[in-house]
């Protein structure tokens, strides 16, 4: 069983049924991870706010002319 990078705990997830682009949620700290590969695991984490159609974080505007 996958644990998570943040606080270590067991993640509850059946890795046989995973695929690419998932979502999966630490029930512990509440921390949200995309499945990016499958054999092997591979999680990365997705930072909250950001919108991946988007090339700003919020906060950041761009400047008009």
């Amino acid at each position: 069983m996958p644990s998570c990078p943040e606080c270590e705990n067991d993640l509850d997830v059946e890795i046989e049924e995973l695929e690419e682009g998932d979502v999966v949620v630490c029930d512990e700290c509440g921390s949200e991870y995309e499945v990016v590969g499958v054999e092997p695991l591979e999680l990365s984490r997705v930072d909250e706010g950001y919108d991946e159609d988007e090339d700003e974080l919020p906060g950041e505007e761009e400047e008009e002319e």
